[in-house]
């Protein structure tokens, strides 16, 4: 099922205040991402009806996000998503096999300043690496996750990563082997090439800024930007804003 923003807009308005007070006390920091003027704008997309009911009540209670738009399938998903306005995609990958990862991967070649936050049944850290390796941000095990929807938004909203703690003590230790096996040194020659000014770019991707807050942070267009962005992944042999962050940071660029 999807809802226009119109739709969601008038559904969100009905508990915000409620929701407030209820999600958080005292001020919510006027530099972070997430405010009540200015809400996280969510596009969800996930077969269970339950599960998308529940985090879609989380997140329309709260004045920092917005839900602005959801799906039940992939094909419909599809239909969509590349046109709605949003910041963060919440995406099940437990269907559909591998229609999920492949729309998680589409997704960040079209729109790499959408953070991705993947949903699982499974805890299997080889799915959790793939995801992250396909640009997510986040891992979240639907029957293991003890922490809010709306906390796992707002943290990769503004910069972070959210990962189930099974799955992050899985996946650790093979990130830290990836790197003391020599990767950093291989990767550091796909940086010899790039610009001052692709560099620039790569630093503020990581600080989870969007092409718009990129090319505004350094006064030029946000087409200059995507195709700063498209020469950093071809200089760089990555596919998605995920992956030449994390190349930039195991060769200390970043």
């Amino acid at each position: 099922m999807y809802l226009t923003d119109a739709s969601m807009s008038s559904r969100s308005d009905v508990g915000r205040t409620e929701g407030a007070s209820i999600a958080f006390g005292g001020m919510w920091p006027s530099d972070m991402k997430g405010q009540q003027s200015q809400p996280v704008r969510v596009f969800l997309v996930d077969e269970d009806r339950h599960i998308r009911n529940v985090i879609s009540q989380e997140l329309m209670r709260d004045p920092r996000t917005l839900l602005v738009g959801q799906a039940s399938s992939y094909k419909e998903a599809r239909k969509s998503i590349f046109s709605q306005e949003f910041d963060v995609l919440l995406i099940d990958l437990s269907t559909g096999e591998g229609q999920g990862a492949e729309l998680l991967e589409s997704i960040q070649l079209k729109r790499p300043e959408v953070l991705c936050i993947a949903i699982s049944a499974s805890e299997n850290d080889d799915a959790a690496m793939d995801a992250l390796k396909r640009g997510a941000v986040g891992y979240l095990v639907k029957n293991s996750w003890f922490g809010s929807y709306l906390q796992a938004v707002l943290e990769v909203a503004n910069g972070g990563a959210a990962i189930s703690p099974r799955v992050a003590k899985k996946i650790i230790p093979k990130i830290f082997k990836a790197s003391m096996q020599g990767e950093n040194i291989s990767t550091h020659k796909k940086f010899e090439s790039l610009t001052e000014r692709e560099i620039d770019i790569l630093k503020l991707i990581a600080q989870g800024k969007s092409t718009q807050e990129v090319a505004s942070h350094l006064e030029i267009s946000p087409l200059t930007v995507a195709t700063h962005v498209k020469n950093i992944y071809g200089k760089m042999q990555v596919r998605t804003r995920a992956q030449a962050v994390r190349y930039a940071m195991l060769t200390g660029i970043i």
